[in-house]
């Protein structure tokens, strides 16, 4: 489950190097044959991802940490992978190496995704509120947060953050979200409510399925005339 969420949930930032102290090294990274070799290692290390061999992509990503020890996109891909491996607190240990090189949030909201799976409520509540003050306008994030406040019995603040998501995002399925949890909770006429407000969404987005058929038809139509 982890391993999903944190795929649909992260977003890949371009690579970056820093420049080191010493004239040497800086010289050597601003060397075509050093960029080459970065170039290599990246292509290797994504590869390896897709095709799901683990332990070249780790060898790869390691190896581009060895050169280039504040790349925080590296962190980050590390962190992914050994999330997907269920090495937790590795993935953790490289999200927060990852946030502090670059306050990113998406290294805060996967680290917070860690502590979810774990167990660590609190901490995946915390996370995912600093990942939210950097970053307000994602859905997942508010998404994620709702899971780590239901988790800790925070029924009120739970529907809030879905609340907030709906509002990016106006869809079937947060509005479900927020259903059930009204439905465990007792709430027999918040449920209700919930559940005309799902029934008016349904009908949103079929006449918006039906006016970008029209439209679609309408293109098609114009291009054959001409």
């Amino acid at each position: 489950m982890i391993a999903v969420f944190v795929i649909l949930a992260f977003v890949i930032y371009l690579s970056f190097f820093f420049p080191v102290e010493t004239k040497p090294k800086k010289e050597e990274e601003k060397s075509p044959k050093y960029s080459a070799q970065m170039k290599k290692l990246w292509q290797v290390a994504q590869t390896s991802m897709k095709e799901r061999k683990p332990f070249r992509a780790e060898k790869a990503l390691l190896t581009i940490l060895k050169f280039d020890e504040k790349n925080a996109v590296a962190y980050n891909r590390l962190g992914i992978l050994y999330a997907k491996g269920k090495r937790y607190d590795e993935a953790v240990e490289c999200f927060e190496i990852a946030q502090s090189l670059d306050n990113n949030p998406a290294s805060i909201h996967n680290a917070g995704l860690i502590y979810l799976e774990t167990g660590a409520y609190e901490k995946a509540e915390m996370a995912f509120l600093q990942a939210i003050q950097l970053e307000g306008d994602v859905p997942a994030r508010y998404m994620a947060l709702a899971k780590a406040e239901e988790k800790l019995g925070n029924t009120k603040k739970a529907i809030e953050a879905l609340e907030n998501a709906y509002e990016l995002d106006p869809n079937v399925a947060t509005l479900r979200q927020i259903l059930a949890i009204y439905e465990a909770s007792g709430d027999a006429g918040a449920a209700a409510a919930t559940t005309a407000r799902i029934e008016e969404q349904i009908m949103r987005d079929n006449e918006a399925k039906r006016r970008r058929a029209r439209t679609s038809t309408r293109t098609k139509s114009i291009a054959k005339s001409r």
